[in-house]
């Protein structure tokens, strides 16, 4: 992956062809500036996600669930998420819609979906993983290169990997498919 595609990770927007037919000093030109630009843009949002994340410790859950999936954006509680730590974005996952807690996944870091996941419900993990099969099989394999075996299970019971693939060196879930094929 490529110094630009990093820059956007987490993001639905593509590099433009154009960045990439510049010279490296130029592309590490526009990198600086657009890591700037968004740095400047969000000022204080750490401080704001770190503050909501402190407030809904005091607010009971059947009320915080309901105003997060009707005010607050995916990305914004993903932000917030992230301040709140595993344990506490747990308690809140397993409340969560499914498919709002997908759209507030696609915002988090495999590592911290992967500790999500291994801390909810069986029956949660399992509806999250069925969805995200049907939805977004490469989110879901990301996340199960860093699952523990307990969960990657659940994951092998509930996949349909293809027999075939067209060229397995090129795949970069290679290694998870693998172990996942094993426990099939």
């Amino acid at each position: 992956m490529s110094e630009l595609d990093k820059l956007l990770t987490g993001s639905d927007l593509a590099v433009p062809e154009v960045l990439y037919q510049l010279p490296h000093h130029q592309q590490q030109e526009v990198i600086s500036w657009v890591r700037n630009l968004v740095s400047h843009n969000t000022e204080g949002l750490d401080d704001l996600y770190n503050a909501i994340s402190m407030i809904v410790k005091y607010i009971p859950h059947f009320m915080v669930i309901p105003l997060m999936v009707e005010h607050i954006r995916p990305r914004i509680a993903a932000g917030v998420c992230i301040k709140m730590g595993v344990e506490q974005a747990t308690g809140y996952a397993n409340d969560l819609p499914l498919e709002y807690f997908s759209e507030v996944s696609k915002y988090l870091d495999a590592t911290t979906m992967a500790q999500i996941l291994e801390k909810m419900k069986k029956h949660n993990v399992e509806k999250f993983i069925t969805y995200e099969l049907k939805h977004h099989l490469t989110r879901i394999l990301d996340i199960a290169e860093h699952l523990d075996q307990h969960i990657l299970e659940i994951v092998a019971k509930l996949v349909t990997l293809p027999r075939h693939e067209t060229d397995p060196a090129k795949n970069h879930h290679r290694t998870v498919i693998d172990k996942i094929r094993a426990m099939q």
